[in-house]
C-alpha cells in the first residue's frame, strides 16, 4: 500500500482550501447540476426567500383590504384565494424550504462529513419544488381563479372548486414527494455519515433538531398525501370520503389533516430550536445548560405531537371526553418546550453576554415565541378555545410562533454562519437595523390581532365592522413595515455579501463558538472533510 501517498492526500484534504480539492464547476451547469451539498443548501435558500417574498406580497394585499371597512380593493372570493395561497406559500414554500437550505450547508459540515449520503437524490429533490412553485402560483391564472378554501384545504369547500383544486393538490404532491426524499438523505447521513468519535450524544443540537424533524416528515408527510388524494377522488372519480350525500364525513378529512398538521407544526420549529441552541451559547460565552435534556425534550415534543391533533377540533361537535384528553395532551407538550426556554435563559445566566445581530435575533425569537407558546396554552383550554375557534387571535397565536418563531431563528442562523458560508462579514449596523426594524413591525402587526380575536372578529373575512378598524389599521401599517424590512435585509446585507463586499471572515468570526464547522477554512471550501476529521474528546474539534 503506497503509505506516504495516502497520507499526502489525507492532508490535503484536512487543508480544505487546496486547490485541487476546491475545484468547481463552472457556468449555470454548477447549480443546475448540483450535487455538492453547500450548492444545493444555497438553492434552496435562495428559492425560499423568493417564495418568502411572494407570499408576503399577498399578505400585503390581504391587510391592503382589511385597512378599512367595506369592499375597497378585492372581492371575497379573491380575498379567500389571497388567504389561502399565503398560508400555502409560506408553510410549503417558504419555511420548510428555508430549513432544508441550512440542513444541506450545515449538517455535512456539522458531522465530518464529506457531502449528503443521496447527493444526485438531493439534487432532484429540490428541483421538483421549482415545477411545483409555478404550478401553485400559475393556477391564480386558471379558470374560476386560484384555491380558495383555506390553507387547511377544508372538505367540502374542496370539492365545489374550480381546476385549481387539481393544480393545487398536484403541487402538494410534489412537494411532499421532495420533503420525503429530503428527509430519508438527512436521516442516512446524520446516522451513518458522522466523524468516528461523534457518538449520537456528541452530535450538536442543530443536527439533533433535523434528525427528529426528517423521522417526523417522512411520518407525516403521507398522511398528507391521503388527505389530498381522497379529496382528488371525491372530486373526479365518484367516490365520496367527504361528501355526506353518499355516506362520508367532512370532519373526517380534519381529522387526517391535523394528524399531518399539528407534527407539521413542530417540523417548521423544531429546527429552529436546533439553531438557537447553537447561537445563544456562542455569544453568552458559555456551554449549552442541560444539552441531554434539550435532546430529550426534541424527542418528547416529536413523540407528543401525534396525540394533540384535535385541538384543531373543538368546535367541530367533539365528546366531552375527546376535549378534555386532547386539551391535557396539548398542556403536557408544552413541558418539553418550557424545558427548552429554560435551558436557554440557564445557559444566558450569567454569561459573558455580547449582543451582535445573531444574538439579537436568538434573545427576540425567544421573547416572541414564549409569548406565542402563551397563546397556544390558552387556546388549548377548550372552553376558551370555543370562543376563540377561527377568531384573529388564533392568528396572531400561529404568526407569534412561526414568523418571530422560525423566521427569527433563521435570521439569527443566517448571520450566524454567513461569514462561514460567503467568506465575508456582513455589516454589523445594517444587521441592528434589520432586527430591530423586524421587531417592532412585527409585533406592531400581530399584537394588535390578539384583541381583535379577543373581541371576536373571524379570521378569513373580506370585511367587518366599524368598531375594529383602528386596531386593522395598525396591523396593515405595521405588515407594510415588516414587509420593507426583509427587503432591506435581501438589498443590504444578503446582496453584498454574496457579492463578497465587505470585511473578510476569519475562519472562527466568532471566538467562543464550538463546532467542526469551525475548523474550516471562511469561506466553507467546495470539498470539506474529504477524509473524516480526526475529533477531540467533545467531538467539537479537529486535532492532528
Amino acid at each position: 500500500m503506497s503509505t506516504s501517498h495516502d497520507m499526502a492526500h489525507a492532508a490535503n484534504a484536512d487543508h480544505g482550501h487546496d486547490d485541487h480539492h476546491d475545484h468547481k464547476p463552472e457556468g449555470w451547469r454548477r447549480w443546475v447540476y448540483a450535487t455538492n451539498h453547500k450548492d444545493i443548501g444555497t438553492l434552496y435558500l435562495l428559492f425560499a426567500f423568493t417564495m418568502l417574498m411572494i407570499g408576503g406580497v399577498l399578505a400585503l394585499l390581504i391587510r391592503l383590504e382589511l385597512f378599512q371597512p367595506g369592499l375597497q380593493f378585492v372581492n371575497p372570493e379573491l380575498f379567500n384565494q389571497f388567504t389561502t395561497m399565503h398560508g400555502l406559500i409560506m408553510v410549503f414554500g417558504a419555511i420548510m424550504p428555508a430549513f432544508v437550505g441550512f440542513a444541506n450547508w450545515m449538517i455535512p459540515l456539522q458531522i465530518g462529513a464529506a457531502d449528503m449520503a443521496f447527493a444526485r437524490m438531493n439534487n432532484f429533490s429540490f428541483w421538483l419544488m421549482i415545477p411545483a412553485a409555478i404550478t401553485l402560483v400559475m393556477s391564480f391564472f386558471m379558470p374560476g381563479g386560484a384555491p380558495a378554501a383555506g390553507w387547511t384545504l377544508y372538505a367540502p369547500l374542496t370539492l365545489q372548486m374550480g381546476p385549481s383544486m387539481d393544480a393545487g393538490i398536484f403541487a402538494m404532491h410534489v412537494l411532499g414527494a421532495s420533503s420525503i426524499m429530503g428527509s430519508i438523505n438527512i436521516v442516512v447521513t446524520i446516522l451513518n455519515m458522522r466523524a468516528p468519535g461523534m457518538t449520537m450524544m456528541k452530535m450538536p443540537m442543530f443536527v439533533w433538531t433535523w434528525l427528529i424533524t426528517a423521522y417526523l416528515l417522512i411520518a407525516v408527510m403521507p398522511v398528507l398525501a391521503g388527505a389530498i388524494t381522497m379529496t382528488l377522488t371525491d372530486r373526479h372519480f365518484g367516490t365520496t370520503f367527504f361528501n355526506p350525500a353518499g355516506g362520508g364525513d367532512p370532519v373526517m378529512y380534519q381529522h387526517i389533516f391535523w394528524f399531518f398538521g399539528h407534527p407539521e407544526v413542530y417540523i417548521m420549529i423544531l429546527p429552529a430550536f436546533g439553531i438557537i441552541s447553537h447561537v445563544v451559547p456562542t455569544f453568552a460565552r458559555k456551554k449549552l445548560f442541560g444539552y441531554a435534556s434539550m435532546v430529550y425534550a426534541t424527542s418528547s415534543i416529536a413523540i407528543l405531537s401525534f396525540i394533540v391533533w384535535a385541538h384543531h377540533m373543538y368546535s367541530t361537535g367533539m365528546p366531552v371526553t375527546g376535549q378534555l384528553f386532547f386539551m391535557y395532551a396539548t398542556m403536557l407538550i408544552s413541558v418539553p418546550t418550557g424545558v427548552k426556554v429554560f435551558n436557554w435563559v440557564a445557559t444566558m445566566w450569567k454569561g459573558s453576554m455580547t449582543f451582535e445581530t445573531p444574538m439579537l435575533f436568538a434573545v427576540g425569537f425567544i421573547f416572541v415565541f414564549t409569548i406565542g407558546g402563551f397563546t397556544g396554552l390558552i387556546l388549548s383550554i377548550a372552553p376558551i378555545d370555543l370562543q376563540m375557534q377561527d377568531t384573529y387571535y388564533v392568528v396572531a397565536h400561529f404568526h407569534y410562533v412561526l414568523v418571530a418563531g422560525s423566521l427569527y431563528a433563521m435570521f439569527a442562523g443566517y448571520y450566524f454562519w454567513c461569514p462561514k458560508w460567503t467568506g465575508v462579514m456582513y455589516n454589523e449596523t445594517r444587521g441592528k437595523i434589520h432586527f430591530w426594524w423586524s421587531l417592532i413591525s412585527f409585533n406592531i402587526t400581530f399584537f394588535p390581532m390578539h384583541f381583535l380575536g379577543l373581541a371576536g372578529m373571524p379570521r378569513r373575512y373580506a370585511d367587518y365592522p366599524a368598531q375594529f378598524t383602528d386596531f386593522n389599521q395598525w396591523a396593515t401599517i405595521g405588515a407594510f413595515g415588516f414587509g420593507l424590512a426583509q427587503v432591506y435585509f435581501f438589498f443590504f446585507v444578503v446582496l453584498p455579501t454574496m457579492r463578497g463586499k465587505g470585511e473578510k471572515a476569519v475562519q472562527r468570526p466568532w471566538e467562543a463558538a464550538e463546532g467542526l464547522e469551525w475548523e474550516v477554512a471562511s469561506p466553507a471550501p467546495f470539498h470539506t472533510f474529504e477524509t473524516p476529521p480526526k475529533l477531540d474528546a467533545t467531538a467539537t474539534k479537529v486535532i492532528g
